[in-house]
């Protein structure tokens, strides 16, 4: 437990850095992936922010160390992790517009996951946890309204998929699929194939099991400027540049919720084999608006108030890659259930309108 070394891939990322924040504050030593030397001061700025390091905080001393690797790449990634007990996979390409070719986001995020896991497994790492998406579990299956972690979505289903969300399933059947190629045993199925994952043996003769986070929308505080698709309809609602509100449905979870999580399924034993849904409740994005203007006073005064109807998001999605991916959540609350985590791990993730608020907060004060 405390003093063993985890790597975190993406601790410039906002999952990512609060992964390495919730590790260092239980007592781990952390090693995160960088994609340039440049960014380490960054990463180092953004634990400080939360806490550690500082006043009130933990002193971070030789705990948090860097090594430098890009998922493109196969350089790097055995340094990485050398000496490692476990690895949390954070980071995967996110696009900042729908790329020419969904294979832009969908190859790097899906070769990425099998270079970490394959360097991982040659070290003899004893389990990797992947961050996925409920992105890989709530598309193409009309009518559904709960989903589990039985689910996977179905790109042939007849609901458009954003690259993004493609890249996240596709990612993540990777994973299970090389674990299950080099094991067997109980756990995940529904993967093309895949019946069971674990016991992957690694160079040292040891086994390396896999454990998968799929969580929601993720909100809580932003330690730095990287910022995640949330955080930036957050901080459009705050500063006026979203004028009107899409009937979509959010669903939320705390970024800090998310980090413990990861923690929780890198180390319990009932972990191994697992994917955990990760999601504290939904909310229209007119209810997070009027949550804004209610609780935040002044500062939220730009705050939009005014309702854009269906029909009107629908004409805009032919034109806009921003309005066509509002359309699968338009009118109908498509919910994750976390009881798996919650029963499992004993994870209780804090109330929907702290994570929206606190995200809130950070992005005022940044």
């Amino acid at each position: 437990m405390s003093g063993e070394l985890v790597l975190v891939t993406g601790g410039s990322g906002f999952i990512g850095a609060h992964c390495v924040l919730r590790l260092l504050r239980d007592g781990y030593r952390v090693r995160t992936t960088v994609r340039s030397a440049g960014r380490e001061a960054d990463v180092r700025a953004m634990i400080t922010a939360g806490g550690v390091n500082g006043a009130g905080g933990v002193e971070l001393g030789d705990a948090l160390s860097f090594a430098t690797a890009d998922l493109l790449s196969d350089d790097g990634w055995p340094a990485a992790v050398a000496d490692c007990d476990y690895v949390l996979h954070v980071a995967s390409p996110v696009p900042l517009a729908e790329p020419k070719h969904e294979d832009e986001v969908i190859e790097p995020a899906r070769d990425g996951v099998l270079r970490v896991l394959g360097a991982a497994r040659a070290a003899g790492v004893r389990r990797t946890v992947l961050t996925s998406s409920f992105a890989a579990v709530k598309f193409g299956q009309p009518g559904k309204l709960v989903f589990t972690e039985a689910d996977w979505s179905d790109p042939a289903g007849g609901e458009a998929m954003s690259a993004y969300a493609k890249s996240k399933l596709y990612a993540e059947r990777a994973a299970w699929e090389l674990v299950a190629a080099a094991g067997s045993g109980a756990g995940v199925s529904g993967v093309a194939g895949v019946s069971g994952v674990a016991g992957v043996s690694g160079a040292s003769g040891g086994g390396m099991e896999l454990a998968v986070i799929n969580p929601v929308g993720v909100f809580g505080p932003a330690l730095g400027p990287e910022l995640s698709l949330w955080a930036d309809l957050v901080g459009k609602l705050l500063d006026g540049r979203q004028r009107v509100l899409p009937r979509m449905h959010v669903n939320v979870v705390d970024v800090r919720d998310v980090a413990e999580l990861h923690v929780r399924a890198m180390t319990d034993p009932a972990a191994a084999g697992q994917r955990f849904l990760a999601s504290a409740g939904g909310r229209s994005l007119p209810e997070i608006a009027a949550l804004l203007r209610d609780r935040l006073g002044a500062a939220a005064a730009r705050v939009p108030t005014r309702a854009l109807p269906d029909w009107a998001v629908r004409v805009a999605a032919r034109f806009s890659p921003r309005a066509a991916f509002v359309l699968p959540e338009l009118g109908t609350a498509r919910e994750a259930s976390s009881d798996k985590a919650r029963q499992l791990l004993g994870w209780h993730p804090r109330p929907v309108d702290e994570a929206v608020l606190d995200m809130a907060t950070s992005l005022i004060d940044r």
